[in-house]
């Protein structure tokens, strides 16, 4: 059905390239909730350099999660400021 929703494996890296950008927020939301239920302890969020928007969202929202200890770049070696470092 088309309507159905489409479940992917949560991992450490989840990569925005593929998501459009209306959806952004409610999926990275979705996502930080399934990571933090999984036990995960350290994600990367790759949402690209571009002019920046997807960047304050995805920083929007990891500053409302509660349980999100710290956020930060990426090293140059892990996407730079086109990807944040989360950790939970």
């Amino acid at each position: 059905m088309e309507d159905e929703p489409i479940r992917i494996p949560i991992t450490d890296v989840f990569d925005l390239h593929t998501v459009p950008p209306r959806d952004v927020a409610a999926v990275v939301d979705a996502y930080l909730d399934e990571a933090h239920a999984l036990g995960l302890t350290a994600l990367r969020i790759i949402h690209g350099k571009g002019i920046g928007v997807q960047r304050e969202t995805v920083r929007k929202i990891l500053a409302r999660k509660s349980y999100v200890k710290a956020f930060r770049d990426a090293p140059a070696e892990a996407g730079s400021w086109g990807a944040t470092l989360v950790d939970l």
